[in-house]
C-alpha cells in the first residue's frame, strides 16, 4: 500500500534535511534528475584523499528523495569513496533485487525498503546516491590529471 512508503519516519526525515544549500568551493558538484517525477538533487562535495570532508545539497524532490537525501547528508561526512559506492549499490539492490538494506551507520535506509514495491519511485529514492557517486568520480578524475592540466 502506498501509505507504507510514506511512513512516519520518512515524513520526519523529509521534513528535517541537514546541510541544505551549496558549498562555496566544492571539489565537485553533481546533479541527478528523475525524468519520471521531476525530482532533482544537486550535491557539492569536498574530499581529502578518499574521505568526504564537507557536503551540501539542493534538494527539489518528493518526500522519498528528500528522505534519502536527509539520510545521506546526516552521515556522508567521514565516509570513504568505496563506502559510498558500495552504499549506492546496496540501496539499488534493496529496491530492484529484493536485497537487504544496509546496516551500521546507514541502517536508517531500512525505512525506504517499502519503496521496492513501487518501481516508479525508485529513481527519486536513488538520486542522492547517484549524485554523490558522480561527484566522487569527478574528484578522482581530477586527481589523476597532471597538475598542469588541472589549471
Amino acid at each position: 500500500m502506498l501509505n507504507d512508503i510514506y511512513n512516519k519516519r520518512i515524513i520526519e526525515l523529509a521534513g528535517n534535511i541537514p546541510r541544505l544549500g551549496r558549498l562555496p568551493d566544492p571539489d565537485a558538484s553533481a546533479t541527478a534528475h528523475s525524468k519520471l517525477c521531476g525530482s532533482t538533487v544537486k550535491v557539492d562535495l569536498k574530499m581529502t584523499g578518499d574521505t568526504v570532508t564537507d557536503f551540501a545539497h539542493d534538494v527539489k524532490a518528493c518526500a522519498l528523495g528528500q528522505a534519502s537525501s536527509s539520510i545521506m547528508a546526516s552521515r556522508v561526512v567521514g565516509s570513504t569513496a568505496s563506502e559510498l559506492r558500495e552504499l549506492r549499490e546496496t540501496v539499488r539492490k534493496m529496491l530492484k533485487e529484493n536485497g537487504a538494506p544496509p546496516e551500521g551507520k546507514w541502517e536508517e535506509i531500512k525505512f525506504l525498503e517499502p519503496v521496492r514495491d513501487y518501481k516508479a519511485r525508485h529513481a527519486s529514492t536513488l538520486l542522492t546516491f547517484d549524485a554523490v557517486v558522480d561527484a566522487i568520480g569527478q574528484i578522482e578524475a581530477k586527481a589523476k590529471q597532471p597538475a598542469a592540466a588541472q589549471g
